[in-house]
């Protein structure tokens, strides 16, 4: 009885702990932008939405431009300009009242760009599969020692095996973006949609100009004739 109760306690303080115990989210993917296509999708995606949308379906819509002088000190911001072409062309190919002008009666489309920057991430599980397909790749590679005259013939099952995987993988990063879609009426919001993505760390130029360091400026020295 003794030992079962050192036994049982021991058990219970393996399971304890002074601080939570980190653990993750369910499974889950995101994308990632990497093509003038892909803000093609969005902007379809988001027209779709819109025009579901009872309290906006049938309103007049002006789709403001990007703030005055927000890119003038930077190279950059195609996303900006981009999507609100292809979400205006999305919307009137589906028959939306899209104004080029606000009035009195139209709603406006405003369109935000949020860029995160991780510095500091933990171990990232690589894709689903990952692991299975390398074994196997291990495994049939084995093969030809007992079976086949060239051993670099096993290893043609295992490419096979990742050209038909490995175009779902891309590497997780570190820069995401956060692009919200909204229409407002004076101080009443209609309609709100974000969506999250993932970018190439040296396409945060397109996206967010202005969080892009610019280069030093090398000073000038003017030479004065004292002649």
């Amino acid at each position: 009885m003794a030992a079962l109760g050192l036994s049982l306690g021991g058990c219970f303080y393996a399971n304890t702990s002074q601080a939570p115990i980190a653990t993750t989210y369910p499974y889950s993917e995101q994308q990632r932008m990497q093509a003038a296509h892909h803000w093609e999708i969005l902007a379809r995606h988001e027209a779709d939405k819109i025009l579901t949308r009872e309290r906006v379906r049938f309103r007049d819509l002006y789709i403001a431009p990007p703030a005055q002088g927000a890119f003038s000190a930077y190279s950059g911001g195609e996303f900006d300009r981009g999507f609100r072409a292809l979400l205006t062309s999305e919307l009137v190919t589906r028959g939306a009242n899209v104004m080029t002008a606000p009035s009195d009666n139209t709603a406006t489309v405003e369109i935000d760009v949020g860029v995160v920057q991780h510095r500091d991430r933990g171990f990232v599980r690589p894709p689903v599969g990952a692991f299975t397909a390398l074994t196997a790749g291990i495994a049939v590679a084995t093969l030809p020692i007992n079976h086949w005259r060239e051993p670099a013939l096993g290893l043609i099952p295992a490419a096979a095996v990742a050209d038909v995987t490995s175009g779902s993988w891309t590497y997780t990063g570190n820069e995401e973006i956060i692009v919200t879609t909204r229409i407002v009426d004076g101080e009443r919001i209609l309609y709100s949609s974000s969506n999250i993505y993932y970018i190439n760390a040296g396409d945060r130029r397109q996206y967010a100009p202005n969080l892009v360091p610019r280069a030093p400026v090398t000073p000038s020295v003017s030479v004065t004739d004292t002649w």
